[in-house]
């Protein structure tokens, strides 16, 4: 509930015309003097993204988190259906005050139960309301119009059951907000939470623009911001300078030099629309002249060093401009073989473009191809001369490489800033001293695209690593689930990037799909525990995957987006003893799932259906292990054991081979090795049966408590601390021991453990060397793959209870 924090780094509001409506939506509802709404149309997503966020999380220590986190903590309570808003306001007495808007349904909020909850019911006006306190903190609610409205005043309750005017203005801005991202936010910019997104001082909220409505989308280590600023049709808004100028490609970068604080450009295509612009806006004179300097100029640019400054113009006629500095080329001195000249107009930039520039007076200047650079400090011109020079700029580092990917290439005000420059932004609307250096920040921008009477805003947030060095292992990503993992975690394929997600499920019993940027995507309440591994299939035949598996008493097949496939779930009253097996003999994609009870095989298709064809009735004894598919030679094999028998059967469940002597079978699972049905004994031995019934055994020496792993020509075994890949054995530390798990990825063989005592996971080649920088930090079986677009492969794994740890091998 990282609410303040992040609202603070934010943007901005407006005021408004009135109509007198009918009130539909959750926006008829928000109060008048309410100064930032938080939208979402998933409660548990926000929560979820903002706790795993780690610039959020840098301001969970501060008072006014803590206040905030105290104030909202009623929003445990709350399972909305859908769309929620957030309002905060200030009072008059400057006390935070907040609103809750949703739709009303009977599931929403469930007082059975809760602890530390009282309430009692008021009348007001003739109309109803609930006053309750919930660990101390008081709120009041009622329901108008099938809307729920929630407050911490009950003023602000008082005033709800009045149908008043509505703010139109807010209405447009708010339906310009998108239900897709994590949350959407709405600032007034009268608000007294924010005061700048600038370096500069004069650059505030409140003369900046009346409003910004933005869509925000977190992932663990980004924040990206799209959205708009729209002000009223006033010259007295900052905004409306950009007004009929066309944004130009900003540049400034180009000359920055990479330890610069950052910089601000501005850009347009005719100087003298943003001169009459500005003047009009300072309420000068129009028929003042201006300097010629400016004639060819399409940008202005500002670098910060410090507590020095530079001022960038950026020509598209470099001679006309030179030629206008005529009388200004007294050479002062040369750096670099780059002549610095006296300037004499040390006034004339703040008189042209303030207040967009301030506190820059400069005396000299020198000329860099296109580029004329003007400052008062002969260290800062020669810093720029150097790394302009030496083409380490601003535009060079990977971090405002990959921070400009996000945004335009031409912008009408543009600011990137360094880690340094970020705190101060955020000190400045922060009373709480953060003890953070966000030195893992290194670039963040904000960009605004003038466009008719509004300007699209686009921001990020983007946490900066260092590259890795060959062969370490790093860790990507630490999730935090609101409660503790139940199973582990594994990959999935996401069929519209085709890259790979992660798929969890809690002890709630909640499932989780998380994108490989740390983004909880969705959280679904199943029935049960799930039981092995999810697949996935292609249901449609369209290219689309649904993830498909079993509980104990269900069978689900889910989209996407977390909503079940009908006719799926499938509900069962015997219990389901195995995990779903899906098949797929043609690779046509007519599945069959296959469910097992007990001693029973129930054959169904992708609409739910029993396939009449398949004829196997029932096993003498409990079946011990997941019936697997394997196909030798066109024809396909169903195989599966119970304590003494193995089976093997065809397609429609008759017998295709019949082993010609019995075992006492390990829990083990039957793999295909070296074309034969392989398995343990209870004794461990290892027992592998021909397509003809001929059973072989070969004693390996393993204990009664061993695991074993096999793909077609390598097996695995683990017995006590011994654990052995092919032929070659690996001592290991005494410990507690996953299962082997066997990894093959780009014609190689990865063997993969866990020290679940140590907490230790190591990774293993097919000659059983461990790989570089292994064993890392981990709590349970890992799942390795390469998941995104690079070369490097990733795993996951558990974490602490209830985290996620997703690792990257460099």
């Amino acid at each position: 509930m990282r609410f303040f924090g992040f609202t603070l780094l934010l943007f901005v509001a407006f005021s408004c015309s009135n109509v007198e409506k009918n009130r539909a939506n959750l926006v008829d509802f928000v109060p008048k003097n309410t100064s930032i709404i938080i939208k979402t149309s998933n409660l548990e997503d926000l929560k979820s993204s903002i706790k795993n966020s780690d610039f959020l999380d840098k301001f969970t220590k501060t008072s006014a988190y803590k206040h905030l986190e105290t104030n909202l903590d009623y929003l445990k309570l709350l399972k909305p259906s859908g769309e929620l808003l957030i309002c905060f306001s200030k009072d008059q007495k400057d006390s935070l005050q907040f609103t809750i808007i949703t739709k009303f349904t009977p599931q929403l909020f469930k007082r059975d139960s809760i602890k530390n909850y009282v309430e009692e019911t008021l009348t007001y006006e003739n109309q109803t309301l609930t006053k309750s306190t919930y660990n101390k903190n008081t709120f009041y609610s009622t329901v108008i119009d099938s809307t729920f409205f929630a407050a911490s005043s009950k003023d602000i309750i008082n005033t709800a059951f009045a149908n008043s005017d509505m703010n139109e203005e807010l209405v447009k801005i708010y339906n310009s907000t998108s239900n897709d991202k994590t949350f959407s936010i709405i600032i007034n910019a009268n608000s007294p939470f924010i005061k700048s997104f600038f370096i500069e001082e004069s650059l505030n909220l409140k003369a900046f623009t009346n409003y910004i409505a933005i869509d925000v989308d977190i992932n663990q280590n980004d924040i990206y911001i799209n959205g708009i600023t729209k002000a009223t049709d006033s010259t007295k808004i900052l905004s409306n300078i950009f007004r009929n100028t066309i944004p130009q490609e900003n540049q400034t970068q180009h000359i920055t030099p990479y330890d610069s604080d950052g910089f601000m450009s501005f850009t347009f295509k005719n100087f003298k629309t943003i001169e009459g612009n500005l003047k009009t806006f300072k309420k000068k004179d129009s028929i003042t002249s201006s300097s010629p300097i400016f004639d060819n100029i399409i940008e202005v640019g500002i670098i910060y060093q410090t507590d020095k400054r530079a001022l960038i113009l950026n020509s598209t006629d470099f001679i006309a401009t030179e030629d206008a500095l005529i009388s200004e080329q007294t050479v002062i001195e040369t750096y670099r073989g780059i002549e610095i000249y006296s300037f004499s107009q040390p006034e004339l930039f703040i008189n042209t473009f303030s207040p967009l520039v301030k506190d820059i007076s400069p005396n000299k200047y020198c000329i860099l191809d296109n580029f004329f650079v003007f400052s008062s400090h002969s260290d800062l011109l020669q810093n720029i001369i150097a790394n302009y020079q030496n083409k380490t700029t601003f535009s060079e580092l990977e971090t405002f490489k990959k921070v400009k990917e996000q945004l335009s290439n031409a912008s009408s005000l543009l600011l990137a800033v360094n880690n340094t420059s970020l705190k101060s932004i955020i000190s400045k609307n922060f009373k709480d001293d953060l003890d953070d250096s966000f030195n893992s920040y290194s670039t963040s921008a904000l960009q605004f695209i003038y466009d008719s009477n509004f300007a699209h805003v686009n921001a990020i947030i983007k946490k900066s690593k260092t590259r890795a060095a060959q062969n370490s292992v790093s860790e990507e990503l630490n999730i935090k689930l609101a409660s503790d993992i139940l199973n582990k975690p594994q990959f999935v394929i996401n069929h519209l990037t085709k890259e790979k997600e992660i798929v969890v499920q809690d002890i709630k019993n909640n499932l989780y799909l998380i994108s490989n940027k740390g983004k909880i995507l969705w959280k679904k309440q199943l029935e049960g525990a799930v039981l092995g591994t999810i697949e996935q299939i292609d249901i449609f035949k369209n290219g689309r995957l649904q993830l498909a598996f079993a509980t104990l008493n269900r069978v689900y097949v889910i989209d996407r987006n977390g909503k079940d496939v009908a006719p799926f779930p499938g509900k069962f009253n015997d219990k389901i003893t195995q995990p779903l097996s899906v098949f797929d003999y043609d690779r046509n994609k007519n599945y069959r799932l296959l469910v097992t009870q007990g001693k029973n095989l129930l054959m169904y298709d992708v609409n739910a259906k029993t396939v009449n064809g398949f004829n196997f009735k029932s096993a003498k004894e409990a079946i011990i292990s997941q019936p697997k598919h394997f196909r030798i030679s066109s024809k396909d094999y169903i195989v599966f054991k119970t304590n003494n028998t193995l089976h093997i059967i065809d397609r429609v469940g008759n017998t295709r081979v019949t082993p010609k002597r019995s075992s006492n079978f390990s829990n083990q699972p039957v793999f295909l090795y070296n074309s034969t049905f392989t398995t343990t004994t209870l004794n461990g031995q290892l027992i592998s049966v021909d397509t003809k019934g001929g059973v072989s055994t070969q004693n390996l020496n393993l204990s009664e408590k061993h695991n074993i792993e096999a793909s077609s020509k390598t097996l695995v075994t683990l017995t006590g601390n011994k654990l052995t890949i092919k032929s070659n054995a690996v001592e290991l530390d005494f410990g507690t021991y996953t299962r082997p798990e066997l990894f093959y990825i780009r014609d190689k063989i990865y063997v993969t453990i866990t020290d679940l005592q140590a907490q230790k996971v190591y990774i293993y080649d097919s000659q059983g060397n461990l790989l570089p920088n292994f064993p890392v930090y981990g709590n349970s079986e890992i799942v390795l793959d390469n998941i995104d677009k690079d070369n490097s492969l990733e795993f996951v794994t558990k974490g602490e209870n209830n985290s996620i740890l997703l690792y990257r091998i460099n």
